[in-house]
């Protein structure tokens, strides 16, 4: 939540990109909408990016509608195999952020490769939690 509140401080506007498929992307949507009661004068957005349909959008649509101000499956991923719509999902946000806020503690898996990917892109990298 620091973070978050660091990046906001020379900011009247945010735009955040969590992926959906964790418990950390629980953490962090909850981080982003505690920041947004905090601060309602700055215009903060929380946006969930799928890679692909999924059928919890419609079984809990009440939910993400009231969880998000946006959801979007990106027109780029439309055609990439199942099995890489996710690696994909994730190179997307790093190349339209400008920092990112990870957890990663291994040296392999999908948090990982999108880490050393936005390392490679030269984003603004903040590493919180496990380490290796």
């Amino acid at each position: 939540m620091e973070i978050l509140e660091r990046l906001l401080e020379a900011e009247q506007e945010m735009t955040c990109y969590v992926g959906g498929k964790g418990e950390f992307d629980a953490i962090c949507a909850s981080a982003v909408r505690t920041l947004k009661h905090r601060h309602p004068d700055k215009a903060i957005s929380l946006v969930l990016v799928l890679p692909y349909m999924e059928q919890r959008l419609n079984t809990d649509k009440e939910y993400y509608e009231s969880s998000f101000d946006e959801i979007l499956i990106p027109i780029e991923l439309a055609g990439i195999h199942y099995k890489q719509a996710i690696t994909a999902c994730n190179r997307w946000m790093v190349d339209r952020a400008d920092c990112l806020i990870a957890m990663v503690w291994r040296d392999h898996g999908g948090a990982y490769q999108t880490l050393k990917y936005a390392e490679r892109r030269r984003k603004q990298i903040f590493r919180v939690g496990h380490e290796k």
